[in-house]
């Protein structure tokens, strides 16, 4: 093993999408950030805010978490950018994301694949060259009726996703956290069966 891993948190910037489900991804980053002791900054190199630590502490697991400062489309370019800073393949890359195609609450993990529709992941592997990186993703369910899914995703959690949404993120950090320490399938075993 060499090199850290990233764990990219996908958003879009801004206070006015804070609150979006589009910005799960960066609720996860700023969860994992806060455990690093690590606070955010601006990478040099690459439109984007890093924070660096450890897992667990010195010894640990040395990560790179990271929120693009692009929109979701365009998250590629500074993801691909951070990941040619620490010289880090797709083998050392997770993406944490929200996913239209789970029930609110819900994690899955997996390694590569198709992108479901997701701009921002589509953009990911289009600047990698490549789908095989980690994902974690982070169930916000479908639209409700007729609502068009690019409106939904772009809504705040409802007052009622509210009440369990710190619990949840929570969650989405510890399965990063678990693939990163245990790898993919390690964790698929231990956070699917929940």
């Amino acid at each position: 093993m060499s090199g850290p891993f990233v764990v990219v948190g996908l958003g879009n910037p801004g206070p006015e999408y804070a609150t979006h489900r589009h910005n799960a991804g960066f609720l996860v980053a700023d969860v994992l950030a806060g455990r690093l002791g690590a606070a955010f900054k601006r990478h040099g190199r690459a439109k984007a805010q890093v924070a660096e630590g450890w897992l667990g502490g010195p010894g640990g697991s040395k990560l790179v978490v990271v929120k693009p400062q692009s929109f979701m489309n365009l998250a590629g370019g500074p993801v691909a950018a951070v990941a040619a800073f620490y010289s880090v393949g797709v083998d050392r890359l997770v993406v944490v994301h929200d996913e239209l195609d789970l029930p609110y609450g819900s994690v899955r993990l997996k390694r590569g694949g198709g992108e479901g529709g997701h701009n921002g992941l589509r953009s990911i592997s289009r600047s990698l060259g490549s789908k095989e990186y980690a994902r974690v993703r982070f169930g916000i369910g479908r639209p409700p009726g007729r609502q068009d899914p690019a409106d939904f995703v772009l809504k705040p959690f409802s007052s009622v996703e509210r009440k369990e949404l710190d619990v949840l993120v929570e969650q989405a950090a510890d399965a990063a956290e678990a693939v990163v320490e245990h790898g993919v399938e390690w964790a698929q075993n231990s956070f699917h069966a929940t």
